[in-house]
Order: C-alpha cells, then sequence, then structure tokens
C-alpha cells in the first residue's frame, strides 16, 4: 500500500469512468461498481470497490465469478498488495463463495463478515453440502463452491462497527437480519449509499421490479421489515443492491417499496393456506403478471437468482414457526 493521506484512485481514472473494461462503471465519488457477469449474464450480480488509502471491495461474488473479478480488479489497478479489506453481506454463495480465492488473491485484505457466518468462511463444509441440496446441478455449473478462508485473516463486524478506508472514508456495518441471521449492510460516510446486500431483495435493472429474498432456513419477517426501518434511519443518499446496482428513487422510497412488496409477498402466501391451497401457485399467479414485459432471458435470469419456489419455502417456513411459537 502507498503510504500517503490522500484517498487512493485508480491508475487512469480517466479511462476508468469508462474504465476500459466494460464491466466497470463509477457509481459516486470513489465507489465503482464491478459486474461480476455470473453465469456469463450481465447486471445479476455485483461488488463494490470503495476506494481510498485501504481500498475495500464490498460482496466478492460467486467462485465461478472470480477470474472476472480479479481482471476488473487489476484493470484499475488493484495490484496484489492494494486491496485491504474484504466485506461479505452474508455468506451464501452468491455474495460470498469468492472470498477464500480473493483472499488468496490479496494476501493483505481483512475478511469481514458477521459474526454468525464467521465460522463456515473458516470451515465451509457444512455451508457449501448445505448449498448442494437447495442448488443442485446449479452448485457446480453457475456459483462454484466456496475455498476456506484462513482463520486469522477473519474480521467479525459487529453492528456500528466501522472500516476505516481514508481520511474522509468509513463503512459503517448494520446489523441486519430477516433474508439470514448472518447479514449484515454497510454505510459508505462518503457517498451516502448504504450496501443492502439482499435486505432490500432483488431487482435486476432489465426486468425493472423489486421481488423480495425470502429463502429458507432463514427468512424472518418482523427481522425483515424491522431491518429495513434501520436502513430508512440511516437516511442514505442511495440503496445499491448486489443483484443489482443502485435503485432508483430516494432511500425513503424504496424502504418503503420493499416492505410493501415483503408484505404482499407474504399475505398472498398465507391467504394461499388458510385456503388449502398451494403457496407457489398462489405466489405465481399474484406476481408472474409482473414478468409480463421480461424477456425469457431476464425471467431465467430471476427465476434463478430469486425464484419464487425458493421465496415460498422461505415464507412457509416462517409462517408455521411464527404459528407454533402462537401456541
Amino acid at each position: 500500500m502507498k503510504d500517503d493521506t490522500s484517498e487512493r484512485s485508480p491508475k487512469n481514472t480517466s479511462v476508468y469512468d469508462n474504465v476500459g473494461n466494460n464491466n466497470v462503471r463509477r457509481i459516486a465519488e470513489g465507489v465503482l461498481e464491478i459486474d461480476t457477469l455470473l453465469g456469463g449474464w450481465e447486471r445479476v450480480t455485483a461488488g463494490y470497490l470503495m476506494e481510498g488509502n485501504e481500498p475495500v471491495l464490498v460482496e466478492t461474488g460467486s467462485q465461478s465469478s472470480v477470474a472476472v473479478l480479479l481482471s476488473a480488479l487489476d484493470s484499475i489497478g488493484i495490484g496484489p498488495n492494494d486491496l485491504a479489506g474484504v466485506v461479505v453481506t452474508h455468506i451464501h454463495l452468491d455474495h460470498a463463495g469468492g472470498v477464500g480465492d480473493v483472499a488468496r488473491a490479496f494476501p493483505n485484505a481483512a475478511v469481514y463478515v458477521h459474526e454468525k457466518g464467521a465460522r463456515h468462511l473458516a470451515d465451509p463444509e457444512r455451508l457449501v453440502a448445505s448449498a448442494a441440496q437447495v442448488y443442485g446441478p446449479l452448485l457446480d455449473s453457475l456459483y462454484g463452491r466456496l475455498t476456506a478462508t484462513p482463520q486469522e485473516r477473519i474480521h467479525i463486524l459487529p453492528d456500528s462497527a466501522e472500516i476505516k478506508v481514508g481520511p474522509s472514508r468509513t463503512l459503517v456495518a448494520v446489523d441486519s437480519p430477516g433474508h439470514a441471521k448472518h447479514h449484515l449492510a454497510i454505510h459508505d460516510s462518503l457517498s451516502g449509499i448504504l450496501f443492502a446486500g439482499d435486505a432490500v431483495g432483488v431487482r435486476l435493472p432489465d426486468a425493472g421490479i423489486l421481488r423480495p429474498a425470502t429463502p429458507p432456513p432463514d427468512f424472518d419477517f418482523d427481522q425483515a421489515v424491522h431491518s429495513l426501518h434501520r436502513f430508512a434511519e440511516r437516511q442514505p443518499s442511495q440503496i445499491a443492491l448486489a443483484h443489482y446496482g443502485i435503485i432508483p428513487g430516494s432511500a425513503d422510497e424504496v424502504v418503503e417499496e420493499a416492505i410493501q412488496v415483503l408484505h404482499n409477498w407474504v399475505d398472498v402466501a398465507e391467504r394461499a393456506i388458510r385456503n388449502g391451497g398451494d403457496i407457489v401457485d398462489a405466489l405465481e399467479q399474484a406476481f408472474s403478471k409482473e414478468l409480463s414485459g421480461a424477456s425469457d432471458v431476464e425471467r431465467k435470469k430471476l427465476e434463478t437468482l430469486n425464484g419464487v419456489h425458493s421465496n415460498a419455502a422461505g415464507i412457509r417456513r416462517w409462517l408455521a414457526k411464527r404459528d407454533s411459537d402462537q401456541l
């Protein structure tokens, strides 16, 4: 790392703003969005490089995307000794599957993760086995697996903890369970952007609709809504998703929409159960029309990342637990 007090920039900022790499773009001062090209698809999974004396990468994407990610970082001047930190918002493989390989490529980078996810980065066997049950053949054909990260490289991020990136930039952790118990968001002090992982949901730009992300086993509606209110309280300038990019509109509008969307999906599922119907059928009937203008490719992207079956399973599990707790 260069030992100076100025914010670190890519080697060639003028080239970078169209960066010389088509899957990298500047979205705010000192914030670079990297399209990790999951499955060869554009604008599905993003990582974010936070520039400063001690650059930090937020999200690695999947193991299958590591080569794309490393090439992008190299193209903007981040060498093996330059990256100071890597943050994963949670340990699902589309967000953290690349972290062990990225840690190996950047030996000085600390790896930051929620307390409840840390042990799985050091010893990923159980996590990968669980993912194999969920993803089936897609685990290897689309996502890849997870290389272990040395224990001494792993740093737990409690709520409100700060990572210093430069003299005028810190990243603040926001504990945000609901999508997963090991989920945290990252709020950038300089740009004001809040990097929300999956806590707000999934919105692929070409499809243009916001869907909740409610997978089993950890989805909890009440915690998810509470986390969204916490985001609004921080008054971020904008909200950025891993899937994908900055969401148009004010942060308050985005949070309001996300809460309403969660309510809509849970209400439809609960009504289906009450009436003896099938949750998947009910959700498909209620929300498939939102994709009426989407291409077949966009439908496939969204269903692969955030399918109705996965959301239905998570909501069903949460409803059953809620009802059991009320007995």
